[in-house]
């Protein structure tokens, strides 16, 4: 499992991002009349982001990004901690201010989100050395309550609205479901990034296998609800 792990993790994990985000484009017109429009355009951000942080392997034996060895930009957190960590939590909070109707459910979510922007810049400057260096933990969690609160939200309006009807029928039920779930999981692996080294690979390779089944699990029901849900204004 662990020489499995090492040759196709990579591979593996953007092919079912590559599959997610080829699926929105090919969908596109059946939601491009809906806020579901932004999940795509989210889709195939993630997908770009994440192929353009390879640009590691080129560094080490003589790549032709080789240049950067020795730099702050050696290592691939500064680009993780700002189009995921940072990133896709704005694009949360801002596609949850999207599909709510509640105006008080999307001033909430809208304040938080500017508020977390806020922290984030201000706490990326005052940690900057860190920042290229290891994970930065608060921003984890801070973007992982976002999160829970964008999902509670969304499943209290459904609750206490008739749509509830036709819950299992919306994309944006799914989306909301697999973000929990992937964030209520991955979160507490923050606390222990201690070990994410060398001198531990037992702990490397079960992180490792975590973050492989949940990607696999979040982007094939991603592409499952884009070819199974109605396009709906929600």
């Amino acid at each position: 499992m662990n020489d499995f792990l090492i040759k196709y993790y990579s591979l593996l994990t953007h092919s079912v991002e590559i599959l997610s985000a080829v699926t929105g484009v090919i969908l596109y017109k059946k939601y491009k009349h809906t806020p579901a429009k932004y999940f795509i355009y989210f889709l195939i951000y993630i997908g770009i982001c994440d192929f353009l942080g390879i640009y590691t392997y080129y560094i080490k034996n003589n790549g032709f990004l080789s240049f950067l060895e020795g730099t702050p930009f050696e290592r691939n957190y500064w680009w993780s901690g700002l189009y995921w960590k940072v990133g896709a939590v704005v694009f949360f909070a801002f596609y949850y201010n999207k599909i709510l109707q509640n105006t008080k459910f999307k001033s909430i979510i809208e304040y938080t989100a500017y508020t977390f922007l806020l922290f984030s810049i201000c706490y990326i400057i005052i940690n900057f050395d860190a920042f290229f260096i290891s994970s930065l933990r608060v921003l984890n969690i801070f973007g992982a309550l976002i999160i829970f609160l964008c999902t509670f939200l969304y499943f209290t309006e459904i609750l206490l609205s008739d749509r509830i009807l036709k819950v299992f029928k919306s994309l944006n039920f799914y989306i909301s479901v697999t973000i929990f779930i992937w964030w209520l999981v991955i979160t507490p692996l923050v606390f222990f990034e201690i070990y994410n080294s060398t001198s531990d690979w037992n702990f490397v390779f079960l992180k490792w296998q975590i973050f492989l089944f949940l990607n696999i699990f979040m982007y094939i029901t991603f592409t499952f609800a884009l070819i199974c849900c109605k396009p709906q204004n929600d």
